[in-house]
């Protein structure tokens, strides 16, 4: 393992309690509130403006910005647009986590749309998502992935090729790839798997990390790093998903550099 990029990433971690950004959701109503208290406790601040009578001015104040495609409607799309439009203008980051994507062609298109007509600064999404969005959906089961027999790190590769962006592929090791260079992430628990929103919650870590880091290969294997070290540490506090779920934002508040860079678990290509 790589602990010089561990102790990379970790770092990040510092700026974002002494910046504290600002980091606005267009996002799922399922997942909602997770999403603002992982935002929370790593010390950011999460806003959740959703009307199209106020996006483009919420975003110009953000730090970054999340488009999370979970509970799709024709006014969550205008907002991601009108939102996106300002982001892309004052280059504020914006991350896509297009959930579902191969489930149906609504989504799928959806998806595709917001990545050829939008700046997208990281793409974050399991295995059947990438996959609809490299035009290969047989590995989707509704909003979750299927197995597939496909390199996932070749996936990361070539989607983030395509798409000439960073690209996270989150499963059992986590990808993340530039197009040039790949880093594994080997930290994580299954309860993450049968926690609603892990996923989501993960997504606003890569934006909150991507909001103080320029260098967005490296934030984000830093959020998904991080995410797992807290999943991690949690699982070993308790016996079953339920009290996981409360104590995991408790490891989140309180981790700190040192603990992040022993228990990082990082590899470059």
């Amino acid at each position: 393992m790589d602990k010089k990029i561990a102790r990379k990433c970790a770092l990040i971690l510092l700026k974002i309690r002494q910046k504290k950004p600002l980091i606005h959701h267009i996002t799922n109503m399922v997942t909602a509130n997770d999403n603002a208290n992982v935002t929370l406790a790593i010390g950011a601040s999460p806003v959740m403006a959703l009307s199209k009578y106020e996006v483009e001015e919420m975003t110009a104040q953000a730090d970054s910005l999340v488009l999370n495609l979970g509970t799709l409607n024709p006014d969550l799309i205008e907002s991601c647009w009108l939102a996106g439009k300002v982001a892309n203008q004052k280059g504020i980051p914006v991350i896509l986590d297009p959930v579902g994507a191969g489930a149906t062609q609504y989504r799928t298109s959806t998806a595709k749309k917001i990545l050829s007509e939008m700046k997208i600064a990281i793409i974050r999404g399991n295995v059947g998502e990438m996959s609809a969005l490299l035009d290969d959906p047989r590995f989707i089961k509704g909003v979750d992935a299927e197995v597939t027999g496909l390199s996932i790190s070749d996936l990361a590769q070539e989607a983030s090729k395509r798409y000439e962006t960073v690209v996270a592929v989150t499963g059992k090791v986590d990808y993340i790839s530039d197009g040039i260079h790949l880093i594994s992430v080997y930290n994580g628990h299954p309860w993450l798997k049968i926690l609603t929103g892990a996923g989501c919650m993960a997504s606003s870590l890569c934006a909150t990390f991507a909001s103080v880091e320029e260098d967005h290969l490296m934030s984000t294997a830093a959020a998904i790093g991080f995410f797992g070290v807290c999943a991690e540490i949690a699982a070993k506090k308790v016996k079953g998903p339920g009290l996981f779920h409360q104590v995991l934002f408790d490891v989140i508040y309180n981790m700190d550099v040192e603990t992040l860079v022993s228990s990082l678990q990082v590899e470059m290509k």
